[in-house]
């Protein structure tokens, strides 16, 4: 831990409690009381902070607001860590995608503005952060934000909705009750978990495949969320489904130093072969995601087991290779 990261680390720590000890910011920031004492001489005479000691209570602290006459007190500039800037710049991504000038936008813009002004307190202005840092969205899909402000408020309200939902896989609309249960960003897309009243059974809705949303009176029937894992979340991809498979996938000594650092699902399993090839074990419950995924591999991917899902994706390959005959 850097000098100047030390120096946010205490001023964060003083800022959140009455009091803290000597051994305490010892402990958190595991220096020497040396090098603590340097910190706070520092942060006391070349920042101005009002950090006194309390003898009564036996440790450090900040005077209260306004009893201290002088210069005002405000911490440089600090490089945020690689961690904090992909933090802040992906919820910006996130916060622009949902189109400021549509309903939300007198919610979001607030929240854009103090994400720019954080970017903007490092070493760099937040304009030089931007240009020189990007991330890269492939697949997203745009959302009605009309919808999405109707699913996000009865979601949090506990109430139920009844939406026009259009199947992309059937190509088909159906008029549905459901319970919203859950907002998921997966993929760069919005996804809601909820209980569909129609078909007595969770299930996963695209958000931007909702036609009309209505909110109702209704409270919304509460799913646990061991359930909503076990039913949801249990499998590999945004599909649902109860009954889970364990796909065996190899892949090629070339493409294993690229997915053997992937993380396909939580519960995978993995291992490396002594040919330099990378075996990796997913749970699924429906394939379709899934035989996308291998399918971009290409030959570099092998299908072990089951043997229906090596049947589907021969099948699907046979299929492609028709299609340019």
């Amino acid at each position: 831990m850097s000098a100047m990261e030390r120096i946010y680390q205490i001023d964060q720590i003083l800022g959140d409690r009455r009091f803290v000890t000597r051994q305490e910011l010892q402990e958190r920031l595991g220096v020497s009381w040396a090098t603590l004492k340097r910190d706070l001489s520092y942060l006391k005479d070349r920042l101005n902070a009002p950090i006194v000691f309390g003898r009564a209570l036996g440790g450090y602290r900040f005077e209260s607001a306004g009893s201290k006459v002088g210069p005002q007190y405000e911490l440089p500039g600090l490089w945020f860590s690689a961690e904090e800037i992909h933090a802040l710049l992906t919820m910006q991504h996130l916060l622009s995608n949902l189109d400021t000038g549509g309903l939300l936008g007198p919610q979001i813009k607030p929240l854009l503005a103090r994400l720019t002004g954080l970017l903007g307190t490092a070493d760099n202005p937040s304009e030089e952060v931007q240009r020189r840092i990007r991330i890269l969205t492939v697949g997203a899909r745009e959302f009605h934000l009309d919808h999405f402000q109707a699913v996000g408020s009865a979601l949090l309200r506990r109430k139920r909705l009844m939406i026009r939902y259009h199947a992309r896989g059937t190509n088909e609309a159906t008029e549905r009750e459901i319970s919203p249960q859950r907002l998921v960003h997966y993929r760069d897309n919005w996804y809601l978990d909820a209980w569909c009243h129609l078909r007595d059974d969770l299930r996963a809705f695209a958000v931007d495949a909702i036609g009309h949303a209505e909110i109702l009176d209704q409270g919304a029937k509460d799913v646990a969320e061991r359930r909503l894992d076990a039913v949801l979340g249990a499998g590999y991809g945004i599909f649902s489904g109860g009954d889970l498979s364990w796909a065996t996938l190899r892949f090629s000594p070339e493409r294993a130093r690229w997915v053997a650092a992937e993380r396909w699902h939580p519960r995978q399993e993995g291992r490396l072969l002594k040919d330099g090839s990378y075996e990796l074990k997913v749970p699924y419950a429906d394939d379709r995601e899934l035989i996308m995924d291998i399918m971009k591999y290409g030959a570099d991917c092998s299908v072990l087991a089951p043997p229906a899902l090596v049947e589907r994706v021969a099948a699907e390959l046979e299929r492609a290779r028709a299609q340019y005959r």
